[in-house]
């Protein structure tokens, strides 16, 4: 039998899967075939936001290279839009074109349907909150083990 440790680890592993198969579902649900499910996910945690590359990267949750790729795939598909800072010529400021912000309006179309399903399987908000305060003591614990500063996690 595996330890509980092992078994949480490939989990989180799994449920990352899914949860990209989902949001491809959800793409294709609505016949959009020039974006990914990763790029997808990028697009709706830049949001609003008006960031840089190295900016997206230290949030923790993507790898440089997969985001400096993702991000010419969605500036060339017309997901984002890329402009020089007017203070810092050498960075590039990327926020969502108005493509862009549509997609982002169904990806939270589908969370909003998500949510108010969860009652269904007898999820709480109360029972995603003690989830998601362990799987924050496992970052932390992974964070500190490997030797990164505090605050700052790899890239999944």
């Amino acid at each position: 039998m595996q330890h509980p440790y092992y078994q949480t680890i490939l989990m989180i592993e799994r449920l990352h899967r899914h949860f990209l198969e989902v949001v491809k579902a959800e793409l294709d649900r609505h016949g959009i075939q020039d974006i990914n499910n990763v790029q997808g996910l990028i697009l709706y945690n830049i949001g609003s936001d008006e960031l840089t590359v190295g900016e997206l990267t230290a949030r923790g949750y993507y790898l440089g290279s997969n985001v400096s790729y993702n991000v010419k795939k969605m500036v060339e598909n017309g997901y984002l839009v890329q402009e020089r800072s007017m203070h810092d010529r050498r960075s590039v400021r990327l926020r969502l074109s108005d493509k862009g912000l549509k997609l982002r309006d169904k990806l939270s179309e589908m969370f909003e349907r998500h949510m108010a399903s969860l009652g269904s399987i007898d999820m709480s908000p109360e029972t995603l909150r003690e989830v998601n305060d362990t799987l924050l003591r496992l970052e932390r614990f992974w964070s500190t083990s490997v030797g990164f500063p505090s605050g700052v996690t790899s890239a999944a």
